[in-house]
């Protein structure tokens, strides 16, 4: 299993299955919404795509990727789970979200947005888009010091976005880069239980 620092690796980034809050049910938290039965269906779905098994399983603490990883684990019951901080990008205060559909957040939402800045956070549990950045440049870092030449990592979708972006442009930090983040998110968005390689990871460690 040990990868040799030349050997190429492959790297797959799946965000979670559809969510009860993907279809509109309001949010205790950012953490706890739970898999639909279409959410349930995607996820053993997404297990019997593997034609191999992964060196490593790495989830999302939040219980929506628990739950979409948990049929490959079952698949690869010898494969080692990890749960790693590539959790969703948290970027309005839960305080202020507690118990709020997608709708009921839009105003916020849209203002955070429109505002553009890499530095803000909101208030208390939030984090600045620049923060989150650096966390997907973490999980890449580790991923580089990770003996494992296959791994599986069960996330969601503004850290895969953020990945796009930093594969592309690895210094990608100001309020145009977030601009240009966010318009791929709404013009290239990624769906539930879709892959993402992760091919362009050193390029992202590094940055």
């Amino acid at each position: 299993m040990t990868t040799p620092p030349s050997m190429a690796r492959e790297i797959w980034l799946i965000r979670h299955g559809e969510s009860t809050a993907n279809v509109g049910a309001a949010s205790k938290d950012a953490a706890s919404a739970p898999l639909t039965e279409t959410g349930w269906r995607q996820a053993r779905e997404t297990a019997a795509k593997f034609t191999q098994a992964p060196d490593l399983i790495v989830v999302s603490p939040y219980l929506r990727a628990r739950q979409t990883a948990a049929p490959t684990a079952e698949r690869f019951a010898a494969v080692p789970v990890e749960t790693w901080p590539v959790q969703e990008f948290t970027y309005l205060s839960p305080v202020r979200c507690a118990n709020t559909t997608t709708e009921q957040r839009r105003p916020l939402v849209d203002a955070y947005w429109r505002l553009a800045d890499p530095a803000k956070v909101d208030g208390p549990g939030a984090e600045s888009f620049t923060q989150m950045l650096e966390r997907v440049r973490a999980m890449a870092r580790r991923i580089e010091a990770s003996p494992c030449a296959r791994i599986a990592i069960f996330t969601h979708g503004h850290i895969m976005q953020a990945w796009r972006l930093l594969a592309e442009n690895p210094e990608a930090s100001d309020r145009a880069d977030m601009k240009r983040y966010f318009s791929a998110f709404l013009h290239r968005p990624i769906e539930n239980c879709e892959w993402l390689s992760g091919a362009a990871f050193a390029a992202v460690a590094r940055s």
